[in-house]
């Protein structure tokens, strides 16, 4: 399912800021963009997002802002970068007229003024930072993506009530389909001018009886039962159940697929026509669920 979500966090003399989008997918895959000075830490964000997700591709992009040099660390101004930003700064309040000039902290917020000290790993201390803006744009995107879900699950129990209604239908001509196939295989004998043949011959008898066990679908729709009922459990349940889904419709279009091959009644392949085609659009839709 879709989503994108967005979380901010502070300390340690830096700001994070990061910025998650999902999008449909049938299998998990996470892109993650980080600034050279967190390139580190790309594995530990992967695998955070790999906890939240189970199906969709998921971008993450982390931006960097550093505030003040972490305690115990001594700032590295550059600053000739710096009295090179206030010269600028204040000749832009002078043709903007504005009443006062900017401050120090917009001085070391400009790009490459304060710098992290050189050859010091501060990946271990960015880390909390991050796993909590990180966490914050997960919980965003995943409230995004459970309102998708509540409309997708909507669209879903309506496909399936409607299959339920067709296969109610094919089961009140099952009956009628062996013996269907049965007048139609003695219909078929007189054609080819053997109308003198006994309908009581054991022979035909035997023959009949094996055309119309081939055409009974009674244990395809019994199975089919059973599908739905799963299917039902599973929409109930808190757990992912993408795959399982998924799983699951292939099974039914395999149970709809023989009773259309074995049927052989017209008014039975229309209802199998029906069937197919809205568990094709349950398929396209259980491709984007958890």
């Amino acid at each position: 399912m879709t989503g994108h979500g967005r979380g901010v966090a502070s300390g340690e003399g830096c700001r994070l800021s990061v910025e998650v989008a999902g999008v449909n997918r049938r299998q998990a895959d996470v892109q993650v963009s980080l600034p050279r000075e967190l390139d580190p830490l790309e594995p530990r964000v992967r695998e955070a997002v790999l906890q939240r997700i189970n199906r969709g591709r998921v971008s993450v992009r982390v931006k960097l802002v550093l505030t003040a040099p972490p305690a115990g660390e001594a700032a590295l101004v550059n600053r000739p970068l710096a009295r090179a930003y206030a010269a600028e700064f204040r000749r832009l309040q002078k043709e903007l007229r504005l009443p006062e000039p900017p401050g120090l902290e917009l001085i070391l917020r400009a790009p490459g003024v304060l710098q992290p000290p050189a050859e010091t790993d501060r990946t271990e201390v960015f880390w909390p930072v991050l796993e909590k803006a990180l966490r914050k744009a997960l919980d965003a995107m995943d409230r995004m993506r459970r309102k998708e879900g509540a409309h997708l699950a909507r669209d879903l129990r309506e496909r399936v009530k409607t299959l339920r209604r067709m296969a109610r239908e094919v089961r009140k001509l099952a009956p009628e389909v062996p013996r269907r196939a049965q007048d139609q295989l003695l219909q078929r004998l007189a054609e080819r001018g053997l109308e003198g043949i006994d309908p009581a011959d054991e022979r035909i008898l035997k023959e009949v009886a094996l055309f119309a066990d081939r055409c009974d679908i009674t244990e395809e729709l019994t199975r089919l039962d059973s599908h739905f009922q799963q299917w039902d459990g599973l929409m109930r349940s808190k757990e992912p159940v993408g795959r399982t889904l998924d799983f699951l419709l292939q099974e039914m279009f395999r149970e709809v697929n023989t009773i259309g091959s074995k049927a052989a009644d017209a008014r039975v392949s229309a209802l199998v026509v029906g069937m197919k085609t809205e568990l094709e659009k349950l398929r396209e839709q259980v491709q984007n669920i958890e």
